[in-house]
């Protein structure tokens, strides 16, 4: 028998607040298809709620309506089932094969439609990178199978997963406690020698990092400082289409990633975050790679901005 990770399981909450929060993202994509697909359970323990998000997209369609795949229900009970080995109501099952590096991945639509289906291991290519102590991030290599729509597709490719645990309300000016409005979650993975990640924030100096790596000729170091661009915005929606990652690491190597967003997907993830998902073509430091860039706002950010973005009436 396999001793799980305390980090792959539920947290015990440390009061009675209920906002206390668990989350378990899981993100991959079929680069050739210009598809992406992801998981997002996001777990209330002290009310025994959770919201089940599965989303799937491609290069035609960019909100939940018109996209390849989306539902997300809310206030489903939560399984008494560990989490590293639990069955959840809206069809998605989760398995720690190996702590904090392998987990098997399925799900089945759970209206019984048949339109979405997913058979899948993730196992992680680089050790998880922690925040705080209450969040962590860790890329690796997805491989398996889905059937979307009545047609099966194989998966090999790199791609993404992150816990968090601890307070999230669904008030307040940022997305989380002493967060910004606006910020990113970026990523690029060429293999498990080059890759980086990059998670920022904008407090009125731009979209600074605060938090992710860089691993080059297979090194891994934590990023020292790093910046997020957005080069230019689709005309129709103001979603971002081209992203500009530079910074440096703590070993005093520099980061040069340049992005082209080959999809997009604007979704709710939670009351206070709306979440533009992009499937991103990167040149990092030179090295082709697969990624995503994620263009994260408080619901009141994004009116703001987009309308000033879109040349809507102010009123």
């Amino acid at each position: 028998m396999t001793l799980m990770h305390a980090d792959d399981e539920f947290h015990p909450p440390l009061d009675n607040d209920p906002y206390r929060t668990e989350t378990c993202w899981f993100t991959f994509t079929v680069p050739e298809r210009r598809l992406s697909g992801q998981f997002y359970p996001f777990f209330l323990p002290n009310l025994g709620v959770f919201a089940g998000a599965a989303y799937f997209w491609n290069d035609e369609g960019d909100q939940w309506w018109n996209c390849l795949y989306a539902k997300n229900f809310w206030h489903l009970p939560i399984p008494q089932a560990p989490l590293s080995n639990i069955e959840l109501p809206n069809g998605l099952r989760l398995r720690c094969l190996e702590p904090l590096t392998r987990y098997a991945i399925g799900y089945r639509d759970p209206d019984g439609n048949d339109e979405v289906e997913v058979d899948l291991t993730f196992t992680a290519i680089a050790r998880p990178h922690y925040l705080g102590k209450g969040h962590l991030d860790q890329p690796g290599r997805y491989q398996g199978h889905i059937r979307l729509r009545g047609e099966t597709m194989q998966v090999d490719s790199f791609g993404f997963r992150d816990r968090s645990w601890g307070k999230r309300s669904q008030f307040g000016p940022g997305m989380v406690p002493k967060g910004a409005a606006y910020g990113g979650y970026t990523y690029g993975t060429a293999s498990a020698d080059h890759a980086f990640h990059c998670i920022s924030g904008d407090r009125g100096e731009g979209c600074l990092a605060y938090h992710g790596y860089l691993i080059e000729n297979g090194e891994w170091s934590a990023l020292a400082h790093a910046r997020r661009e957005v080069l230019a915005r689709d005309s129709a929606t103001g979603y971002p289409t081209q992203v500009l990652i530079t910074g440096q690491d703590e070993l005093g190597r520099e980061l040069h990633a340049e992005g082209r967003c080959i999809n997009k997907l604007g979704v709710p993830l939670n009351p206070n975050m709306l979440s533009i998902n992009c499937l991103t073509e990167w040149t990092i430091n030179g090295v082709a790679a697969f990624g995503e860039d994620h263009e994260n706002w408080t619901p009141a950010a994004a009116r703001n901005f987009f309308r000033r973005e879109l040349g809507f009436r102010s009123s």
